[in-house]
């Protein structure tokens, strides 16, 4: 213990003796996380709304405006021809277009039905598929008004009562908040300690450590402990965050997640520190971190949610750390899930710490 303390002592000077990384794991994460929640809102609210009405009614002029009063929808003309419309979306001026036939108001006072025509922009198929669900239900709805204006009475209704639970009003930032905090300690986590040993190379000190007495397992963790501690301090200042600049309450235990993020931390460090063990030096190491980093982001179910990877990507997605922590995270925070809810994850998790570890100092013996 006395080599290790040592050895600590030794990592501790180097890290606050460069101010610059104590700056980009403290001050980084801190920004990144208070800006880049507000930036992806994934809430899809600014539809450009182009509108083809050939009846001119009153009952399309009706339609036109209880869909503008949602506040969904920008309006962007009010076309005569189907032309025109269709070369403002290839103008990419606008998303949907609705196109009101003529008699359109006879024919809903007459027959009782009539078709309007959406056409939308697929290139974006998230905006184009939420814009065309808001349309139609807002004229699901403008349908059952006509039919209360008009006195037209049902056999029978079906109500649908619907409840969000966990998140009632559909926030995004319960959602995002979680997994960028889990994000963000990746990404500091993997490339500090990636850069750790190979720095060592660089300046040649690794040869002095080398010929010491120093054993193997001795150096992995005197490199490891100082980051997992200025790690957990960054989840803590993250913690804050989510907590009182967005409001998110804590639902479940602040020990079980942090039993799970000192855990998380161990297996992204061994990680950081065998991408170390592997590179020449220190751009290798950061070309190699930022292959894995953008793997795990993409495959951890913060941008497209797991369930919905063909099976392929999913055994790929359980394969990464970072995706048993993100789901962690998100239901201790938000579901108030105990142990037993998420002792699988733990598992994982454990399992990846041994295993990357024990694969750093091995690979670490074999190339010292």
């Amino acid at each position: 213990m006395r080599v290790l303390r040592f050895i600590l002592q030794k990592e501790f000077r180097q890290i606050f003796r460069n101010k610059s990384i104590l700056v980009m794991m403290f001050a980084m994460p801190v920004i990144q996380l208070v800006v880049l929640p507000l930036a992806m809102d994934f809430d899809v609210k600014h539809i450009n709304l182009s509108v083809i009405d050939h009846d001119h009614s009153s009952i399309s002029q009706q339609l036109i405006h209880k869909i503008y009063a949602s506040g969904y929808f920008i309006p962007i003309s009010v076309d005569m021809k189907y032309e025109e419309a269709i070369h403002r979306i290839e103008q990419e001026e606008t998303d949907v277009i609705l196109e009101i036939p003529l008699n359109f108001e006879r024919n809903l006072i007459r027959e009782g039905t009539q078709q309007v025509g959406l056409y939308a922009d697929a290139i974006n198929g998230t905006k184009a598929g939420i814009g065309t669900a808001y349309l139609n239900r807002i004229i699901a709805d403008f349908n059952a008004e006509l039919e209360r204006a008009n006195g037209k009475k049902q056999i029978g209704i079906v109500e649908i009562l619907q409840r969000n639970w966990y998140n009632p009003l559909e926030a995004y930032k319960f959602n995002v908040v979680p997994a960028v905090l889990v994000l963000l300690l990746t990404l500091i986590g993997g490339f500090m300690t990636a850069l750790n040993i190979v720095r060592e190379k660089e300046i040649g000190t690794i040869e002095q450590i080398n010929v010491s007495p120093i054993k193997k397992w001795q150096f992995i963790l005197g490199k490891m402990i100082p980051f997992w501690i200025i790690g957990l301090l960054i989840f803590t200042v993250g913690l804050f965050v989510c907590f009182f600049v967005y409001g998110i309450p804590l639902q479940g235990s602040l020990g079980l997640l942090y039993l799970f993020a000192a855990i998380y931390l161990i297996a992204v460090l061994g990680f950081g520190l065998l991408i170390s063990t592997y590179s020449d030096n220190q751009v290798q190491a950061m070309f190699i971190a930022f292959f894995f980093m953008m793997i795990f982001m993409l495959m951890s179910g913060f941008f497209t949610s797991t369930d919905s990877m063909p099976p392929w990507a999913r055994i790929l997605s359980n394969l990464t750390p970072v995706t048993h922590f993100v789901k962690v995270v998100r239901m201790i925070i938000l579901k108030a899930s105990a142990l037993r809810d998420v002792q699988l994850e733990l598992l994982y998790l454990v399992a990846f710490a041994i295993v990357l570890n024990i694969w750093a100092i091995w690979n670490y013996r074999k190339t010292s």
